[in-house]
């Protein structure tokens, strides 16, 4: 495992590391057994940061982490989100009282006394332009209930809010081969400054793993089926903002980078890892097999300039008209 360092916070985290929202809910069927297996085997590959939220089925995969865990809190680092169980446009969703009472909720279900990454889960942008949710952190943060805290944003422009606020010390953002935009500006502003990058939806909802095909369909309980059009929260959280079906079109043009890679997942995640100012990617899992396959890119060999090039090229020409919603 490689390891690197979260901003300036001194805390080394693995450089792939997995979030938990699938084995949260909302990503088709799993089971308790084979989260917490797929857990255990990435523990003991090396990995020693998970990211989940208060909202991942309703609080289950904060409570599967803790079981995971145990005995092993000072060496396994935790993130956690808050703000969606409210309004996300109200006020009062983010004032001390409120987002402390998050905070202890989420300790609970974590069994732990300290969060070590506390990250506003995707506020509305006029939240963030307000600033007061920043005060509400540090004062959690004086208090000892959070280590460090982050935001993750939806957009550049919510990511260069939150630069403004020097306690900021990660941004969480959507990052893949189709989704290029934060390596324009934002990355190199939160390198500046000290600020980590933890790229989520590394393979834009498995479109990237070249594994679908038009036809093919998923589950009610499922994200990409409720949310594929944006129905239920921000469209750019399924598929990066691209149909499904334009998605599949695309990530077949793009399987050439499989080529002496693996496997176009592999292929996908190492170009991600490529960007210097990347802490870390987290796939989503729900078994230690897609565990084990999703860490075949610390393995996998880096892209040349010109292959950086083609790729470029492909997402301002082919993908970047097909995306949908503020990014």
């Amino acid at each position: 495992m490689n390891y690197r360092e979260l901003g300036n916070t001194g805390i080394n985290i693995s450089e792939v590391s997995f979030g938990t929202w699938a084995i949260g809910g909302s990503w088709g069927k799993t089971t308790d057994e084979a989260s917490l297996k797929a857990l255990h085997f990435a523990m003991e590959q090396g990995v020693n940061f998970f990211d989940t939220a208060d909202v991942y089925g309703d609080g289950h995969s904060e409570r599967l982490l803790a079981k995971a865990t145990k005995g092993r809190e000072d060496e396994i680092h935790i993130a956690t989100k808050f703000c969606r169980q409210g309004d996300i446009f109200a006020p009062e969703t983010y004032s001390y009282e409120q987002v402390s009472a998050y905070c202890e909720a989420s300790l609970k279900r974590l069994e732990r006394e300290q969060i070590d990454l506390y990250q506003i889960h995707c506020p509305a942008t006029q939240i963030l332009k307000e600033g007061d949710v920043f005060h509400v952190l540090d004062r959690l943060q004086n208090e000892g209930k959070v280590r460090h805290y982050g935001v993750s944003v939806e957009s550049v422009e919510e990511g260069l809010i939150c630069l403004e606020h020097n306690n900021v010390k990660s941004l969480q953002v959507i990052f893949n081969l189709f989704r290029q935009k934060p390596a324009e500006e934002l990355f190199r502003k939160a390198k500046e400054q000290g600020v980590g990058i933890i790229v989520r939806l590394p393979l834009a909802s498995g479109l990237l793993t070249g594994k679908f095909k038009q036809s093919d369909t998923f589950e009610e309980d499922d994200h990409r089926n409720f949310n594929n059009d944006g129905n239920a929260f921000n469209v750019g959280e399924t598929f990066a903002g691209l149909g499904f079906k334009k998605g599949v079109e695309l990530s077949d043009e793009l399987k050439w980078i499989a080529e002496e890679r693996g496997s176009m997942a592999e292929a996908s995640l190492r170009w991600i890892l490529d960007h210097p100012e990347v802490t870390c990617i987290i796939p989503g899992f729900k078994n230690a097999k897609q565990v084990e396959q999703n860490l075949q890119a610390l393995r996998t060999p880096s892209f040349t300039q010109e292959e950086q090039k083609r790729i470029k090229e492909f997402y301002e020409k082919e993908v970047k008209q097909h995306i949908r919603g503020v990014y």
